[in-house]
């Protein structure tokens, strides 16, 4: 089954960079609207790894069929809204089966 992962919104939290953050050349490079597709649940080419740890479980799940997650949290049952691991900017992706 495939599922659809786009990033919805990227949060920059520039007041924790500049107290906690050590100065890096390279950082997200994810952009709102980017999205990418997991066959049968296996982690798309180009996707950051930390974002997929975040994610990788519900996407295996839809992937084999599942989701109504939390009890109905989203709309679409076959869906979920998940953010990456960053704390300086986090990314939120919405994540859904597509046909």
């Amino acid at each position: 089954m495939k599922i659809k992962i786009t990033a919805i919104r990227k949060v920059n939290h520039t007041d924790l960079q500049a107290l906690y953050e050590k100065q890096t050349e390279h950082t997200c490079d994810v952009k709102e609207g980017q999205s990418w597709i997991s066959e049968n649940g296996e982690k798309p080419k180009g996707l950051c790894e930390s974002a997929w740890s975040s994610m990788r479980q519900f996407v295996e799940e839809l992937a084999q069929g599942g989701g109504n997650f939390y009890d109905g949290w989203m709309k679409n049952p076959k869906s979920a809204m998940i953010s990456c691991n960053d704390g300086f900017r986090p990314v939120s992706f919405l994540i859904e089966v597509v046909e």
